[in-house]
């Protein structure tokens, strides 16, 4: 299935869960996918899985000197992205802002914040550059309302909304930051708040199908502005 031409992707979080049914409903469309993740083994499947001319690496989204050698790697041998996907993302474990353990609360701002900046720092300026592409920051319903019992979680996501608003503000003409609320999907992270009845919506791969059409389809008209994906 093709979308158009071909388009450069880059994919956070690829490993599971939203960013790994991202990276094969983009490659089905004939894209080319730079992906990456924390887990070895889970990197080394993908790679196994896909091939040429994707790449697939291992990092901490969070350490920006591994982004910094990730996106000189990514750069040299693709090109600027046309489509960032920032999509890695921790959740705390359910308790009340009180109890959340001190490494926790700062292991979700280091991912949630800090890597999708990282992120943005050393590729968008090659975007900018080449003079288009997206970046879009997957942001969630709880950046928009909020719960109890996920308020670190619901910290970063309010963080992502405004940053990413900020950020559209800074851009040059023909590119775009969009702030995106991909649902409520039923993957780990889901499992991990909802319990069982996490079963109650759809999963990551039927999610896909809507997603991967919805983000190709995203442009300098969308800068700034708060999407959501519906089903």
């Amino acid at each position: 299935m093709s979308n158009g031409a071909a388009k450069v992707i880059v994919v956070t979080g690829a490993t599971r869960g939203l960013g790994e049914a991202m990276t094969a409903g983009f490659i089905d469309a004939g894209h080319t996918l730079a992906g990456c993740g924390r887990t070895e083994s889970a990197v080394a499947s993908l790679k196994d899985r896909y091939g040429d001319p994707h790449r697939f690496s291992v990092v901490d989204v969070s350490d920006d000197s591994s982004v910094a050698a990730w996106a000189k790697q990514t750069l040299a041998e693709l090109g600027p992205p046309d489509v960032i996907c920032n999509n890695a993302a921790l959740v705390n474990t359910n308790a009340n802002l009180w109890d959340v353990p001190v490494d926790e609360f700062s292991d979700v701002i280091d991912v949630n914040i800090k890597g999708v900046t990282n992120v943005i720092r050393h590729f968008l300026p090659a975007m900018i550059e080449r003079g288009r592409g997206v970046v879009v920051n997957f942001s969630s319903g709880w950046g928009r309302s909020t719960s109890a019992e996920v308020a670190p979680y619901c910290a970063t996501k309010w963080a992502i909304e405004g940053l990413t608003q900020a950020l559209a503000q800074e851009l040059p003409a023909g590119l775009a930051a969009v702030p995106l609320n991909p649902g409520i999907i039923n993957t780990e992270m889901l499992q991990s708040c909802f319990g069982g009845s996490a079963s109650d919506f759809p999963d990551a791969n039927r999610w896909a199908q809507s997603a991967v059409p919805f983000l190709l389809g995203l442009g300098p008209a969308d800068n700034g502005e708060q999407r959501t994906v519906h089903m």
